[in-house]
């Protein structure tokens, strides 16, 4: 955002003190606009900013002085669009079959087997020799957890009160000797 508004720039404080957090909860979800409330001073539809006012929004009252000729307000423009958020993440536990090592990854529920591999890589560089299998059957790496029929089971843990963490499903990785190098 420094090419919107110069360093120091009362209107940074915001978004700078909300840096690597989630902010969605300053967006209408259906509209995917700055969320608004009914303003108690002057009764008009206004942006809601219990945060304080950043760039882009603009002032309470009239202003001769605000310039309104900044064209997409930064939140539209997707320059700045760092990530989508995940609708939820995942526990799957890894299992090296040739190792009998085990690590716990948490992903994002949109996330395909070969991204979940990706994240996987720092463990073991050579994943991607393995033949990835969940209860004996070889998975879709193009295809997510819920499409390879690994169920997301949270749901039922929390309806019988019981810690999600009790169960973890568990892919079971197969060693291919193809010497597969990244």
């Amino acid at each position: 955002l420094p090419a919107l508004s110069p360093p120091g720039d009362v209107l940074l404080r915001p978004i700078l003190e909300a840096a690597g957090k989630d902010i969605s909860h300053w967006f209408n979800p259906k509209t995917r606009d700055i969320q608004t409330h009914v303003d108690p001073l002057t009764g008009c539809v206004k942006y809601y900013t219990p945060q304080g006012r950043f760039i882009h929004i603009p002032p309470q009252l009239p202003r001769s002085d605000w310039a309104n000729d900044f064209g997409l307000p930064w939140w539209k423009d997707s320059k700045y669009e760092v990530g989508i958020l995940a609708s939820k993440t995942r526990r799957v536990r890894i299992v090296n079959t040739l190792t009998l090592q085990e690590h716990m990854l948490e992903v994002c529920a949109e996330e395909s087997m070969w991204e979940i591999l990706r994240r996987y890589l720092p463990h073991n560089a050579h994943a991607a020799s393995y033949t990835w299998k969940y209860k004996g059957v070889s998975l879709d790496m193009d295809k997510t957890l819920e499409q390879n029929k690994i169920p997301d089971e949270d749901a039922q843990f929390f309806r019988l009160n019981l810690d999600s963490d009790l169960y973890t499903p568990g892919i079971l990785l197969y060693f291919n000797d193809d010497l597969t190098e990244f």
